[in-house]
């Protein structure tokens, strides 16, 4: 114990001089969208709110920086890169307040879904099955995305470290990725589509246009299933702190988690794949289940995912080899 603690604490002999990768793709996605908020001053709600968090995580990055290069170790590195993966959920947040100022196209998929199978499997998948163990299962499902993160990423801080910063930069940059569809494609999901047109229009096929709607308002269903289970009541919770209308198409809660199986698998350790694994499958159900999401969503997610996964391996292992040069 003594000695992995001076092991963690332990000097570096190359220390990286500037930011890394994922800070740069923070900082690019920072300044993209403040160019946005700037060109769309008078249309967005709270524009100084938006700018003044984009300068304090650009404070938060750099003095993270300054102080890994005063202690340039792993502590200091692994606490930079866990700090932005913790101000995700800030992000997340952020892309409403841009993308509803664009017309919103939930009536469009809800149609494309219809004209697919005929039906919403977002209002049937839960009425079909309403047990309460399935319910419980598949909030599970739901709740095990943030943990699944966590594991794959200590998993590479503790037996892969070499790797962590890249696992870290293809979790990060395909999380930016999805928020900058979310910016330009502006679709809530079932939950919040479903209460703002009625569950009558829905049963009956009529998908209205609700226009800027979700720029008033941001009311949703209560998740179905068993409502005094465990599970339930912490993805309930979750919904109440952070959930927006937005961030539906593709689903990132599919396409990351795609990502973090991928990244199981690149560690050559089959039984964290494993582990994973299970709760990667419940977690594709669940998003329809609980209605965060159309079937489109979760397979747009599931394509999306994997085309990032080796988009950005790609990119970190071309990155490595010029700093190598």
């Amino acid at each position: 114990m003594v000695k992995y603690i001076r092991q963690l604490f332990a000097i570096e002999r190359k220390p990286c001089k500037g930011l890394f990768a994922l800070e740069w793709v923070v900082m690019g996605y920072l300044v993209l969208t403040l160019l946005i908020v700037f060109f769309t001053y008078t249309k967005v709600n709270n524009p100084e709110a938006m700018i003044w968090g984009r300068v304090r995580i650009a404070v938060i990055t750099v003095a993270l920086w300054l102080v890994y290069r005063m202690i340039p170790c792993r502590f200091t590195r692994f606490i930079r890169i866990g700090v932005q993966l913790l101000l995700l959920s800030w992000w997340y947040s952020d892309t409403y307040e841009i993308n509803r100022m664009l017309p919103n196209l939930d009536h469009l998929f809800a149609q494309w879904e219809q004209s697919l199978f005929g039906c919403q499997p977002a209002l049937l998948f839960c009425k079909a099955m309403s047990w309460n163990f399935f319910s419980e299962i598949m909030n599970l499902g739901y709740a095990s995305f943030y943990p699944m993160i966590a594991l794959v990423v200590l998993f590479y801080f503790f037996f892969r470290y070499k790797e962590l910063e890249r696992a870290a930069f293809v979790i990060i940059a395909a999380f930016f990725a999805y928020f900058v569809i979310y910016v330009l494609v502006p679709v809530a999901g079932p939950t919040f589509y479903y209460k703002a047109v009625g569950i009558s229009n829905i049963v009956q096929g009529v998908f209205p246009n609700v226009n800027d709607h979700f720029n008033y308002s941001q009311d949703c269903l209560p998740s179905p299933g068993y409502v005094d289970g465990i599970f339930y009541h912490l993805v309930e919770d979750a919904k109440s702190v952070g959930e927006r209308p937005t961030a539906a198409f593709p689903s990132s809660h599919v396409g990351i988690s795609t990502v973090l199986a991928l990244l199981a698998w690149h560690t050559g350790n089959r039984k964290l794949f494993y582990i994973i694994l299970p709760f990667y499958i419940i977690l594709c159900f669940s998003t329809v289940y609980i209605q965060a999401h159309y079937v489109i969503d979760g397979i747009a997610g599931l394509l999306t995912g994997a085309l990032f996964y080796f988009i950005f391996m790609a990119c970190s292992r071309r990155m490595k080899t010029k700093t190598q040069n």
